[in-house]
C-alpha cells in the first residue's frame, strides 16, 4: 500500500516514520509480540481519545463489525437496515450472521444514508440499523438515532473512515466513536486516516457488550493468555461458546499508538487539504463537490468529485493515470456486485421490487455516486505543488474529455 510508481502521485500514503519503527522494535524487544499489553494500552489510549467507555481492538473492522452484530442480538432470517453504496464488508459482516441487509438510498451530498428513507425500510424481522460514515463523513446521526429509538432498534456505526471526524450533536462537538449509537467500529487499514498495516477497534458504552467482544475475539476463551501466564498457579482455561481468531498483535498495537498520537496534526493536515480542494474546484462547470453540512467536521478520509453530466468514468480516470495522478472511481454499490445475487440482499420495496438484478431504481442516487465519481488524491504530507498538479490536470482531462464528446 505504500510503495507507488515513480513520479505517481498516489491517491493516498500512510504517514510512517522512525516512531512506527522504534514501537515495532519495543514490541519485539518485550517478548510479547500477540495480543497483550501493547494492545490494552492502544485500547485504553483510543477509548480516552474518541470520549468512549471502552475499546476493544481486533483484527479488522469486519471482523468487528461482525462482533458488534452478534453483541446486539442479530440472528439468522434478521434485517438489517444499511446502505449499498459502500465497501463489501459492511454487508459481508450482516450476511455472517446469516441476516439479511436492507438497502436504503444515499444522501447525493454526503454520500450518507439518507434518513428519509429509514422508516420505510423497517418491517418486523429489523433488528439493527447499521449506519455508515462513509468516506470520513459523519452521518446524520441525530434523525438516525430518533428513528431508532422510536423503533426499539439498535444502532451500529460503521465508522471503518471516521477516525477524527466530529459531529455537532447533544449541544457539543463530540468524536466519532463515543460512540453516539450502541457501537462504533473502526479500521487501521493502510488507506484510512491511521494505520496498523491492518486492525479495528469496537468502542462502547456498555460493559456488557464489551466484555463479548473480549471473549469472542480469542476464540471463547474463559481465561486470556495475558492472565495466564502472568499467574502464579496454573490456570486451565475453558471454551463455553463459540468464538473467532480476531486478536490484533501487539506489533500492530504499538504502531498505532504512535499513529494515534499523530492524529490531531493529520487530521489538521487533511481538513486543510480538503478545504484547498473545495477552493481550487469550485470554478469547473458542473463538478460536483463533497458537502460538509453544518453539523459535521469531518476528516476528508477521502475526497470525491462527481464528474460533469456526460463524462465516462474510466475514461478520465485512465487519462489522469496517464498523466501520474491516481485516482479511485466512486464507492461501490454492493448490490450491483455478482456476490450479492437476488435473495442475498432487499431494498424497501423487497419482495414488491419489480427492478432488474443488481439495478434497483430505489438505490438511484447509490448507482450514480458509484458511476459518476471519482476519489482524488490527499494525504497528509501532500505537497501544495502536488495538489495543485491534481487540480490542474483534472482541469484539464475534463476540458479534453468535453471537447471530445462535443465533436
Amino acid at each position: 500500500m505504500v510503495a507507488t510508481k515513480p513520479n505517481l502521485i498516489p491517491i493516498a500514503k500512510p504517514l510512517l516514520a522512525q516512531e512506527e519503527i522504534a514501537a515495532i522494535t519495543r514490541a519485539l524487544n518485550s517478548g510479547w509480540v500477540s495480543q497483550g499489553p501493547e494492545v490494552a494500552a492502544f485500547e485504553q489510549e483510543f477509548a480516552a481519545y474518541v470520549g468512549s467507555n471502552y475499546a476493544c481492538a481486533v483484527s479488522s473492522c469486519t471482523t468487528a463489525l461482525h462482533l458488534a452484530l452478534l453483541a446486539v442480538g442479530l440472528q439468522p432470517g434478521d434485517e438489517v437496515v444499511t446502505v449499498s453504496h459502500s465497501f463489501i464488508a459492511t454487508a459481508n459482516a450482516i450476511r455472517y450472521c446469516q441476516a439479511l441487509p436492507i438497502f436504503v438510498d444515499i444522501d447525493p451530498q454526503t454520500f450518507n444514508v439518507n434518513p428519509q428513507h429509514l422508516e420505510a425500510a423497517i418491517s418486523p424481522r429489523t433488528r439493527a440499523i447499521l449506519a455508515v460514515h462513509q468516506l470520513g463523513m459523519p452521518c446524520d446521526l441525530k434523525a438516525i438515532l430518533a428513528i431508532a429509538q422510536a423503533h426499539g432498534l439498535p444502532v451500529v456505526e460503521d465508522a471503518a473512515c471516521a477516525i477524527g471526524s466530529q459531529i455537532h450533536i447533544n449541544e457539543h462537538w463530540q468524536n466519532i466513536g463515543c460512540p453516539h449509537g450502541d457501537i462504533a467500529c473502526f479500521s487501521f487499514h493502510p488507506r484510512k486516516v491511521i494505520t496498523t498495516g491492518d486492525g479495528g477497534m469496537l468502542t462502547t458504552n456498555n460493559p456488557e457488550y464489551d466484555r463479548q467482544f473480549r471473549l469472542w475475539r480469542q476464540h471463547g476463551m474463559s481465561v486470556p493468555d495475558t492472565v495466564r501466564h502472568a499467574a502464579p498457579q496454573v490456570i486451565f482455561e475453558s471454551y463455553s461458546e463459540l468464538g473467532f481468531n480476531y486478536r490484533m498483535t501487539d506489533i500492530q498495537a504499538a504502531i498505532g499508538r504512535v499513529q494515534l498520537q499523530r492524529l490531531p496534526d493529520i487530521i489538521r493536515s487533511r481538513r486543510a487539504l480538503g478545504y484547498r480542494y473545495h477552493t481550487l474546484l469550485s470554478d469547473i462547470p458542473g463538478l460536483g463537490l463533497p458537502t460538509e453540512p453544518q453539523w459535521a467536521r469531518t476528516n476528508w478520509q477521502s475526497y470525491a468529485v462527481k464528474l460533469p453530466i456526460g463524462l465516462e468514468q474510466k475514461s478520465v480516470m485512465q487519462a489522469l493515470l496517464d498523466r501520474g495522478i491516481s485516482s479511485r472511481r466512486g464507492v461501490m454499490c454492493i448490490h450491483r456486485e455478482p456476490a450479492y445475487p437476488l435473495g442475498t440482499w432487499s431494498c424497501m420495496q423487497r419482495a414488491a421490487c419489480q427492478c432488474p438484478p443488481h439495478s434497483c431504481e430505489m438505490l438511484q442516487e447509490s448507482r450514480e455516486a458509484q458511476d459518476r465519481c471519482i476519489i482524488l488524491p490527499l494525504y497528509p504530507e501532500m505537497t501544495d505543488k502536488e495538489q495543485m498538479q491534481v487540480v490542474d490536470t483534472l482541469k484539464q482531462v475534463i476540458h479534453e474529455q468535453e471537447c471530445s464528446h462535443g465533436s
